[in-house]
């Protein structure tokens, strides 16, 4: 039966990372992933361009039942330190909006990375295993399909259950829960929503429009892009407000960030003959301007249309108001919301406070960034603390 000092459930972003930390040491580490190569998660994100981090990366970023816990772990190994690594092994890269660091090239670079420093640091990486169970006794022991393994310490880097097609499952939650770990309720985060059938039947002439909003839900708001679907509303605005979204909630959206409330009166003042259709045509999508405009006054001049009626077409466009039905899923979600709950974690190393030698870290616990390369922060910021004691 072999032995190893560290074995670590999943190579996405945080086990890799946790292995190369933990190899660095002089342990003797075992990473294993079910999948038939490590990183799958990397490989897609960003377009396959691998949104690696973001330099805006703040705790008030995240979401958790304790937005406390994620400070250290983000105090400790920042996007700097990351990107410090990146630049080590020659990797192209450049910022996007709102921070957003991309590879120029293809996001298997930094897979081949990671890879390279796990070899570098004497990680065993093994891919296509099945894992039957993890128990503890005197030590851990971890069941495969390939025979036991023995562990002085095992960490739980599986991932959440986002995007079930490429094999995700909540394995690690399930383990946690064995070792008496409670959970916060996973549910789908950064996740299009979707419509009721009244609803949708409104707005699926405007499937395919996209453009720039303000939206809110409750007290958070987000300024993106926003789409139209046959199904709801996607795009990144869609995407940042759904992780707060709460079912039976309403979402207000500015559909004209920029503009003043009083903009359709401003411009019957200097285009009086100019039909209203046509000035809303000139700010809005000409789809999303028919969506809204009564059909008794679309083509009537501006300065024919009473000012209370363009003020109160004014204020719709400003705060139009939407409650979805509900999401598209897991399978559509980029992130899981809740997880292992961090009240029986370290948040300096990542141990199950009551399980010696069990660590967990990444989607698998109660912290989840915004759209943008923060999730990807918290895995390498994550599996750095639990690999610097495994």
């Amino acid at each position: 039966m072999e032995t190893f000092d560290v074995v670590i459930l999943g190579g996405g972003a945080a086990g890799l990372m946790c292995a190369i930390t933990a190899g660095r040491r002089g342990r003797r580490v075992l990473l294993l992933d079910h999948a038939e190569e490590v990183g799958k998660k990397i490989l897609i994100s960003g377009g396959g361009r691998c949104n690696f981090t973001n330099i805006h990366t703040a705790p008030d970023r995240f979401l958790s039942n304790n937005p406390h816990f994620c400070k250290s772990a983000l105090s400790r190994y920042t996007p700097r330190d990351f990107l410090a690594l990146v630049e080590k092994h020659r990797i192209a890269w450049h910022e996007k909006t709102l921070g957003q660091l991309f590879c120029d090239g293809s996001a298997r670079a930094i897979v081949a990375m990671l890879l390279a420093e796990c070899a570098a640091a004497g990680v065993t990486v093994r891919v296509g295993q099945r894992i039957r169970d993890v128990t503890r006794a005197e030590t851990f022991r971890v069941e495969t399909e390939d025979g036991d393994i023995l562990a002085g310490s095992v960490v739980l880097a599986t991932g959440g259950l986002s995007i079930p097609k490429m094999g995700a499952t909540g394995f690690s939650h399930d383990v946690a829960r064995r070792f008496g770990l409670s959970l916060a309720p996973p549910r789908p985060g950064l996740v299009p929503l979707t419509l009721a059938s009244a609803e949708l039947a409104r707005t699926q002439a405007l499937s395919g429009v996209s453009l720039d909003v303000i939206a809110r839900c409750g007290k958070r708001t987000f300024r993106e892009a926003m789409l139209f679907t046959h199904r709801g509303l996607s795009g990144p605005a869609m995407l940042q407000i759904s992780s707060y979204w709460r079912e039976g909630e309403a979402i207000t959206f500015d559909l004209l960030p920029d503009a003043d409330p009083a903009f359709l009166q401003t411009r019957k003042r200097t285009r009086p003959k100019a039909a209203l259709r046509t000035l809303l045509g000139e700010v809005l999508p000409q789809r999303l301007a028919d969506f809204f405009l009564p059909a008794e006054i679309a083509a009537k001049a501006a300065g024919d249309v009473p000012d209370k009626v363009l003020a109160a077409l004014g204020a719709q466009v400003k705060a139009w108001r939407v409650a979805p039905a509900g999401t598209e899923g897991y399978a559509k979600a980029e992130v899981t919301l809740g997880g292992v709950d961090t009240a029986g974690l370290s948040s300096q190393t990542m141990m199950a406070r009551d399980v010696p030698g069990l660590f967990v870290i990444g989607e698998a616990v109660d912290v989840t960034g915004w759209l943008g390369g923060y999730n990807f922060q918290w895995a390498w910021a994550s599996g750095v603390c639990a690999g610097g004691v495994a």
